[in-house]
């Protein structure tokens, strides 16, 4: 079988070595259709080798300095027939030895070409990834206390009237209080600290729980558990000591100075009860304790004089019950009540 598929071989070369030579006439052309329509080994054999010859044919040219665009035309290269018989048995024996490697060739540059674009997609995405915001806002009425979860893990409850604008990106957990107060129990992620902005103060923890929280002109800070570090803002330009706040620690910023209690961790928990609709006082000024009502209730507690503002208040009392606090007053203290409708004036008596 090899010495039949070689044999034909060497007559499909010779009728393209006559047929190239320039000597080719109608009778040759004959002769040929019928050799090929003899078996169809000779036309695959005859197909073969002329392709063969003409990817042969172009490498030559261009070796040669030839400026077409395709192989030049027959007998260009003035060779005798029997020569470029030769020329095209070797051209076809070496043809799979050339095809390997251009498919080699061609499945490298493939390779390549597919590593390049999955590194420019993953690049893309990690940059997308790496520079991503999730940005959110939150608000609540007067009122109103709702408790959020974070896209990071983390929950944070506002108080009545309160709002944050949170942005949580790869590298940053950042939260900008707005208003009111809020309380923040933190996701643990070392790599992105948690960090609440208020007036200038930074609060940064990693994973605790712990409130912010802005009036008019203060700005106070309640830890629960784990640390937080508070950062001043510069003052003049230069730049302020932070302060390390452990669980239990309140911090209040008045008038630009900071002032740190620690307390026992129970009353300091206290301080945030107000999410479980209770406000606790511990012998607290009733113009203070009034002002805390009034950030939960449209109907407002008005101390009318000095001398029932300085009465100091004690316990826990429901922020949606101003009008039972209020008679809880005049039941023990000196002090009338005079209930309306969108407001309750507490006079001393």
């Amino acid at each position: 079988m090899a010495a039949d598929s070689m044999a034909i071989e060497q007559a499909a070369a010779g009728w393209l070595a006559r047929r190239d030579g320039g000597r080719w006439n109608a009778g040759d052309e004959a002769a040929l259709a019928c050799w090929l329509e003899a078996d169809t080994a000779h036309r695959v054999a005859f197909l073969r080798l002329q392709a063969a010859w003409e990817e042969g044919g172009r490498l030559q040219a261009l070796g040669a300095g030839w400026q077409g665009g395709d192989a030049p035309a027959r007998g260009h290269w003035q060779a005798a027939p029997a020569s470029r018989r030769e020329q095209m048995l070797q051209a076809m024996a070496q043809r799979p030895a050339l095809a390997r490697p251009a498919r080699g060739r061609s499945a490298l540059r493939f390779a390549l070409a597919a590593a390049v674009a999955g590194c420019a997609l993953a690049v893309a995405w990690g940059w997308r990834s790496h520079a991503q915001v999730d940005a959110a806002s939150y608000r609540t009425a007067l009122g109103e206390v709702r408790t959020l979860p974070l896209a990071d893990g983390s929950r944070a409850t506002l108080a009545s009237a309160s709002g944050i604008d949170v942005r949580l990106s790869h590298s940053a957990r950042d939260v900008d209080l707005t208003a009111g107060e809020a309380i923040f129990e933190v996701a643990k992620d070392r790599q992105r600290p948690f960090t609440v902005a208020a007036d200038g103060y930074r609060a940064v923890a990693v994973g605790t729980r712990f409130s912010v929280r802005r009036d008019a002109a203060d700005l106070r800070v309640v830890v629960t558990e784990g640390t937080v570090r508070l950062d001043a803002p510069p003052a003049d330009g230069v730049a302020q000591p932070s302060a390390l706040l452990p669980a239990g620690s309140v911090a209040l910023v008045r008038g630009g100075n900071l002032l740190v209690r620690s307390l026992p961790l129970a009353e300091a928990q206290q301080l945030l009860d107000w999410r479980d609709g209770l406000l606790a006082f511990r012998d607290a000024p009733l113009g203070e304790v009034a002002a805390e009502f009034n950030r939960y209730n449209a109907r407002k507690l008005v101390v009318a004089d000095a001398e029932a503002g300085a009465l100091r208040v004690g316990g826990s009392f429901r922020w949606d019950n101003e009008e039972g606090f209020a008679r809880l007053l005049e039941a023990g203290f000196p002090v009338r009540a005079e209930i309306g409708a969108d407001r309750i004036v507490l006079r001393s008596r």
